[in-house]
């Protein structure tokens, strides 16, 4: 960078004036028989060359750092989202939802009773084991047998009104003393558990940790009806921050964790093969469980003429080939007249049978079908994407299209149609865990059943001791389903029990395993490619 300063001072008789760097000088030649005047000198300091070349350096330094800083910002956050993600799906297991919710408000209401405590002096700290214990079962399972918040708050509180009053009866009629005097005596404590026992089990209060309450009242001494009072007041507090908990995160926790509960309601579907109408009207199935859902209708061809002929007649309604503008050849021209008509047909018949809104899209491949694909459900703002299932050469594998898709950040259904179905009610559902895919599939099931349809949720085991897990893991998976559902547990298979039982089902849903490495894949092929002659439908989902 190089800064000249220029200067012009006025002087007579013709003055010259040369400037150099650094400084500015003026030098005057005057004739002869003229007045001379004294030049009139201006002194103007310029910056050194250093100076300004330190500035710029140090500009450049400060801009470099800035990127550096912005691309690392950058880097952090997609970290951020990337790991925001994971523990988002790592929470859609409910075993895990309710480890965090346990480690989150056990601590937090042992603590809120801590403080009432220490402001109410009616609240005993020896309330706190069996409500610590207590409030883990409630969190830990709150589906189960003992966390019903009337059998929280009553058998907790039953047990210590018991054993306030094995106490009392027992310092008053056969010991003759002041309860408090009774102490840790071997007869109360029998005497508390026995009255406990059979008071909750007439009330229908029966609580482990109420016999806990009814044991610790041996140690209050003369303060067990302040006891009682506390047991009663913090179990109440307990049990309030539950039935909310439970009302408002876990019951709903398909809503706030299951991204295609909200999501995958814009459907792109490839007119691809014979099976595309089917595939159509599936994902349009699948769109129309939302108000705002949509379907994307695409053919992807390879000729960019072909697409602008076959985009002309779709605008055109498609009402006749004439309506083919600058076609080439009327080869051409029929071809992306066929094509427009059958896209605009397609359509129609969606819109009236289904009731979802429909678009039509032609796109230009470029030899790269599946990239074509993915970039226009990115351009229509769709997150799903329905195809017909396509193997690969050979009958096995997939397809480089559909291998392309199922490797992409989209979710993915293929749709192998072995009958001519256009509405499937009766869905079955194998599961081998509870995962992201298996909540996906639940969905995409629920949405096709409808509520005149069924869905069975199954799960194969290798030994009856596996039975009870599976049996846990399905009532998890299905307790936010509101369509009609039954769960199946098997001791066989995957592959021979959807074998035997295919014939009772409009539509098999099976996982297409991307999640698994390619040595896993190569011990044990994926369930969708081991029952490859089912007579039923199959749908392979991929989710993102």
């Amino acid at each position: 960078m190089t800064a000249q300063l220029v200067s012009h001072t006025p002087v007579s008789g013709g003055a010259a004036a040369a400037l150099t760097r650094g400084s500015v000088r003026t030098s005057v030649s005057v004739g002869a028989g003229q007045d001379a005047r004294p030049p009139v000198r201006q002194r103007e300091r310029a910056e050194p060359k250093h100076t300004i070349l330190a500035a710029v350096d140090s500009l450049n330094v400060l801009s470099g750092l800035r990127k550096r800083l912005a691309a690392a910002r950058r880097r952090i956050a997609r970290v951020e989202r990337r790991e925001l993600r994971e523990f988002r799906r790592w929470l859609e297991t409910t075993t895990n939802l309710l480890h965090v919710s346990v480690l989150l408000f056990v601590p937090l209401l042992v603590g809120l009773v801590t403080l009432l405590a220490n402001t109410v002096g009616a609240v005993s700290f020896l309330l706190f084991p069996p409500l610590a214990s207590g409030t883990y079962t409630l969190f830990s399972d709150p589906e189960g047998q003992y966390s019903e918040p009337r059998t929280f708050v009553g058998g907790l509180t039953v047990g210590a009104l018991c054993g306030w009053g094995a106490v009392e009866f027992l310092a008053t009629v056969v010991y003759g003393v002041p309860p408090s005097a009774v102490g840790v005596d071997a007869g109360a404590a029998a005497l508390a558990v026995l009255a406990t026992g059979g008071a909750t089990w007439v009330l229908g209060l029966e609580l482990p940790t109420a016999f806990s309450t009814a044991l610790l009242v041996l140690f209050t001494g003369g303060a067990g009806l302040a006891y009682v009072g506390g047991v009663a007041l913090s179990s109440s507090l307990v049990a309030v921050v539950f039935v909310a908990w439970r009302s408002e995160i876990y019951e709903e926790r398909a809503r706030y964790l299951y991204h295609t509960t909200e999501a995958d309601d814009h459907v792109v579907v490839p007119m691809r093969g014979d099976d595309a109408p089917k595939a159509a009207m599936f994902g349009a199935r699948i769109a129309a469980a939302h108000d705002a859902g949509k379907v994307v209708l695409l053919d992807v061809v390879d000729d960019e003429d072909v697409a602008a002929a076959e985009r002309e007649s779709i605008r055109s309604d498609g009402a006749t080939a004439e309506y083919v503008e600058n076609a080439e050849s009327s080869a051409e021209q029929d071809a992306a007249d066929a094509s427009a008509r059958r896209l605009e047909t397609q359509a129609a018949r969606i819109e009236t049978k289904v009731g979802v809104r429909c678009e039509v899209v032609v796109a230009v491949a470029d030899g790269d079908h599946a990239g074509t694909v993915l970039a226009t459900a990115d351009e229509a703002n769709c997150d799903l994407v329905v195809t017909p299932f396509e193997a690969g050469d050979g009958g096995g594998g997939l397809s480089p299209f559909l291998g392309t898709l199922f490797g992409s950040a989209i979710d993915v259904v293929a749709l192998r149609s072995a009958s001519d179905r256009t509405e499937w009610k009766r869905i079955m559902v194998p599961v081998r865990s509870a995962s992201n895919v298996a909540h996906a599939m639940l969905d995409y099931a629920e949405r096709l059943a409808g509520r005149s349809g069924s869905v069975s949720v199954c799960s194969c085991v290798d030994s009856e001791r596996d039975r009870r897990r599976a049996e846990s893991t399905l009532a998890n998976l299905t307790e936010t389903m509101e369509a009609r559902c039954e769960t199946r547990v098997s001791r066989s298979s995957v592959e021979s029990f959807v074998e035997r039982n295919d014939a009772h089902y409009d539509l098999v849903m099976l996982g297409a395993s991307t999640d698994r490495s390619a040595a896993s894949k190569f011990f044990s092929r994926p369930t969708y490619e081991r029952v490859a002659g089912l007579e039923t439908d199959v749908a392979v989902v991929h989710t993102a």
